[in-house]
């Protein structure tokens, strides 16, 4: 065997006539411009050495290739380009085979199939995940993988953005065989020595045929246009990625390549690009937190949940897939009962779709324990309370963690609006106390609030973040205030909505103004959704303690006054007939609206869809400029994570401080002073917003500050 000189982030290995190109570019492998200029030399000068009959391309560390080097992001790109790169490969006089592990991801996988052979390890995880970002695979991987695998196949793999597992691409032909060594590089040697044997020379990817039966292809590509128009409507890169597959069908490669070109090139300077490039980064930056910074977080082993019911036993969940131990207090067995059915049921129903074997649950539950007294949870490291939104009940429960919780415990309380200071107060012990404020479903919502209270110390909330990287979920510090930063914001553009729907608008117009501009659902949707007596408790909690001088709209209270709490009572804003999951509009709540107006003496007005979301909007933002200068959020950037990962605002307008960049922040502050006169009280132009209109700056400033 002969060792030749690394070459930057390549290194080259002879295995008597067979050339290992090893990837060595910690931590993922991801290709930067000296991955690139690496690959390109060693093939290249592979050409003309008579002693090498083949090569084979793979990773060190857990990775193939794990796509783009995000640090490169934003930058002028260094030669040679991945295009150019993937082309050598696949034009090498000499077989070239890819011996996958890990991820192979994106450009990752471009080169893989810019080889001629794939082996991969089982464990693979293969994907193009560019769509994500805005973009689609760039350096030939539109084209290349519908004559690999078909069309069907590769719009699927390029327009969900997922990770194939190894089966699922051999399944495909995206791969030609799953090894059986336990090794990459010991695989591609041994599959390249099978190779040679058989007289295998270069097979280019350019050159398969899945791609033969043109009415086949051509019925995938229509079925995922079709696909577009209903399910991701206003999206810019998908539409392009379908482009780039009629393209594979109907030009010869190298046309192809260039239509890709282009069409990525349009994607590349798109608004929508910038925006999901900004959640991308948006997402890493809020994972850490000043007191993350210095602070260590404490040890979690052993966790508690008190409350079994929806969101406690969907917490509960969340810590079992995560592979901690669980324990659930419940206040009497029968209650104990029905919150392990209710574990039980997720874990049946992943079984029952095949998302889960009768193992893993089985595992799973074996670390799951309940109880009825509290001393079960003394050896606990964190306790999530996860009772009734009721500031006296959770002060008790605290009470009695404290008296029986080990010393360092981290107390949590998963309360959605109320006061994290006075429930810390029931304790001795403030400084362990904090809020992790989850969202239903919480096994499934990736976001959590971590609530930072005056007095909790910086290694609890360094154990917050630890726990929510642990459960695999999108971490934002939050200051304390009524609703901390998501539900606070939700409160006064749902006010907004109301009003709207006072004056004259319909929630169906509202909801279908908002699902318009790129949101799941409406917010009256969402409200029958979510069940309309917790809004009703909220409201009467709130009700002495509310400005005399805001307008105070009553249709949702007539509603809940009706027993019409939304999907789980058959009716709310709409109706659920037969248990429907998709509501009606309902003649009756018209009729209620209409009464509601004449009531506070108002004469209903139309209201078009793009005044709908300019109020809605401006709303939202002006409340985020007040959360921001309140420091209830860090940074602008935070308020976008928590609108992206729990609100349904659309990824690819980036947030709602993003949205407002591109709008323009002297357009919102316009829009504010417009509607004032109408009601000055709700209508007042945050001080952060006008200072920043004044001073030119924008809120993406406040994210580099």
């Amino acid at each position: 065997m002969a060792e030749h000189a690394p070459h930057g982030t390549v290194a080259s290995q002879r295995h008597d006539d067979i050339l290992v190109l090893t990837i060595d570019h910690p931590p993922v492998n991801a290709l930067s411009a000296d991955v690139r200029r690496g690959l390109a030399d060693a093939i290249c000068a592979a050409q003309s050495d008579s002693g090498v009959r083949a090569i084979v391309l793979t990773g060190a560390g857990r990775n193939f290739i794990a796509g783009a080097d995000i640090r490169e992001f934003g930058k002028s790109p260094q030669p040679p380009a991945l295009p150019d790169v993937c082309n050598a490969i696949e034009a090498s006089a000499k077989p070239v085979i890819a011996a996958l592990h890990g991820a192979v991801l994106g450009g990752g996988l471009e080169i893989a199939l810019s080889a001629h052979y794939r082996i991969a390890l089982a464990g693979a995880r293969l994907g193009l995940p560019e769509v994500n970002l805005g973009l689609l695979p760039g350096a030939g991987g539109t084209q290349r993988t519908p004559r690999l695998i078909g069309a069907a196949a590769a719009l699927d793999i390029m327009l969900s953005g997922r990770h194939a597992s190894a089966k699922e691409a051999l399944e495909w032909g995206l791969v030609d065989r799953i090894a059986a060594e336990p090794e990459a590089r010991a695989a591609g040697i041994a599959y390249a020595q099978e190779l040679l044997r058989q007289g295998a020379g270069p097979r280019p990817t350019r050159d398969a045929t899945a791609l033969q039966d043109r009415a086949a292809a051509q019925a995938a590509i229509d079925a995922a246009r079709a696909q577009l128009q209903s399910r991701q409507r206003g999206l810019f890169s998908p539409s392009r990625i379908v482009d780039a597959a009629q393209a594979a069908l109907d030009q010869p490669f190298d046309s192809g390549l260039q239509t890709e070109r282009a069409l990525f090139l349009q994607c590349l300077d798109s608004p929508q690009r910038a925006a999901l490039v900004h959640a991308f980064f948006a997402e890493r930056e809020t994972a850490k937190a000043p007191e993350t910074r210095h602070a260590q977080p404490r040890p979690l082993l052993r966790l508690g949940v008190v409350g079994g019911g929806t969101m406690g036993a969907g917490i509960a969940v969340a810590m079992l897939d995560a592979g901690l131990s669980v324990v659930m207090v419940e206040q009497h067995e029968e209650a104990l009962a029905r919150g392990r059915a209710r574990v039980e049921q997720v874990y049946d129903l992943l079984v029952a779709k095949g998302r889960l074997d009768a193992a893993g649950k089985a595992e799973r539950m074996a670390r799951y324990t309940g109880a009825t007294q509290y001393d079960a949870l003394s050896d606990a490291d964190l306790i999530v309370e996860a009772v009734f939104e009721d500031l006296d009940v959770k002060a008790a429960v605290f009470a009695e963690l404290d008296r029986i919780a080990k010393p360092g415990a981290v107390l949590a309380t998963n309360t959605s609006y109320l006061d994290v200071d006075r429930i810390a107060a029931a304790t001795s012990r403030p400084a362990d106390v904090l809020g992790l404020h989850f969202f239903s479903p919480a096994n499934i919502m990736k976001l959590l609030e971590i609530v930072v209270a005056g007095r909790t110390s910086p290694d609890a909330v360094a154990t917050g973040f630890e726990l929510a990287r642990r459960l695999r979920k999108t971490p934002v510090r939050a200051g304390v205030c009524d609703g901390f930063i998501g539900n606070r914001i939700l409160a006064v553009y749902r006010q907004a909505a109301d009003l709207m729907m006072e004056d004259g608008a319909s929630p169906y117009d509202i909801d279908a103004a908002v699902r318009g501009f790129g949101y799941p659902m409406g917010p009256y949707q969402v409200a029958d959704l979510a069940g309309g007596d917790i809004g009703w408790a909220t409201r009467k909690r709130r009700a002495a303690t509310r400005d005399p001088r805001l307008r105070y709209v009553q249709i949702a209270d007539r509603l809940c006054e009706r027993g019409w709490f939304g999907q789980k009572t058959g009716r709310g804003y709409y109706l659920y007939p037969d248990g429907a999951r998709t509501g009606t509009p309902d003649p009756e709540v018209l009729a209620i609206i209409d009464a509601e107006r004449q009531r506070a003496g108002i004469a209903p007005r139309p209201f078009s869809h793009e005044e709908i979301m300019r109020r809605y909007l401006a709303a939202m933002v002006n409340e985020a400029a007040n959360v921001l200068r309140e420091g209830i959020a860090l940074r602008p950037l935070d308020i976008d994570v928590v609108f992206l990962s729990g609100y349904g605002f659309p990824r690819y307008r980036g947030g709602p401080m993003h949205y407002a960049d591109q709008v323009g922040l002297a357009r919102i502050l316009a829009d504010i002073r417009e509607f004032a006169p109408q009601d000055p009280h709700f209508w007042q132009p945050s001080a952060l917003l006008i200072e920043l209109v004044e001073s030119g700056r924008d809120f993406a400033s406040l994210n580099r500050a």
